[in-house]
């Protein structure tokens, strides 16, 4: 999770990519399209969904992640109509015989914390990796995202936040939230680890001289105890990845 602008799709996709050798079947559940350089680089298979593929049964999507066995899923409909297409192929997922990864992009959009939504796509963080299902949120509101998706996460990569997302965060982390707020001041007893060489200074977002996001920092974090700095910039991935605006971004380096 981060701000808008702060990178999270970019950084995303390079977790999706380094993870790809693991997994017989990906699924990306892509809001804005713009993990379509994993499909460009031949990774995985891209497709639009459109009101035809929001009337498709879970079993149409098993066949479907069978025959094509990493898929991008980019989103054509309504947001309500995008919940229902995320429950039947979180079901069809669940159901693949065979570990699977899933990425839920803007997931504060599908499983809202105000408003129902699909049981299967609470069953990916619940029961998901009991059934051989790995599940990445990704989003910029994790105050909108339900209590229970964020509550099974053991593994949190997350930038820079404001105002309420920042509450939220100081309600999931174990450290001092300060390291998160965007601009902040120096934050008091902040772990060695997750000090920058400058100190204990928030994390940062990376610009060039037209304001491009060069890279960004993240604080990683699992429920066992392991915490980290981490430096977009010092990261690399074979696929491009494209903004909202279809554009290549800047790869860090």
């Amino acid at each position: 999770g981060g701000q808008s602008g702060f990178g999270k799709s970019w950084l995303t996709q390079w977790w999706t990519e380094d993870n790809l050798p693991k997994f017989p079947y990906l699924v990306v559940l892509d809001y804005k399209d713009e993990y379509r350089g994993l499909a460009k680089a031949g990774m995985a298979n891209w497709a639009g969904v459109g009101n035809r593929e929001a009337g498709m049964s879970a079993a149409a999507w098993r066949r479907f992640i069978e025959e094509n066995e990493r898929v991008l899923l980019a989103r054509g409909v309504r947001d309500d109509q995008w919940r229902e297409v995320c429950g039947a192929v979180a079901r069809a997922a669940r159901s693949l015989d065979g570990d699977v990864l899933v990425v839920i992009d803007e997931s504060h959009f599908v499983a809202q914390q105000r408003g129902s939504y699909p049981d299967a796509v609470k069953g990916l963080a619940t029961t998901g990796r009991g059934e051989g299902v790995a599940s990445m949120w990704v989003t910029q509101r994790p105050a909108e995202i339900d209590e229970t998706i964020i509550s099974q996460c053991n593994t949190r990569i997350l930038g820079g936040f404001t105002g309420e997302d920042l509450t939220k965060i100081g309600s999931i982390v174990d450290y001092p939230t300060g390291v998160h707020k965007s601009g902040g001041d120096p934050v008091p007893n902040l772990p060695d680890a997750l000090r920058a060489e400058e100190g204990p200074i928030p994390v940062r977002r990376f610009e060039d001289e037209d304001e491009n996001t060069l890279g960004s920092e993240w604080i990683y974090s699992t429920t066992s105890g392991d915490r980290r700095r981490i430096d977009s910039r010092d990261l690399s991935m074979t696929s491009t990845h494209y903004g909202r605006d279809g554009t290549s971004l800047s790869v860090p380096g």
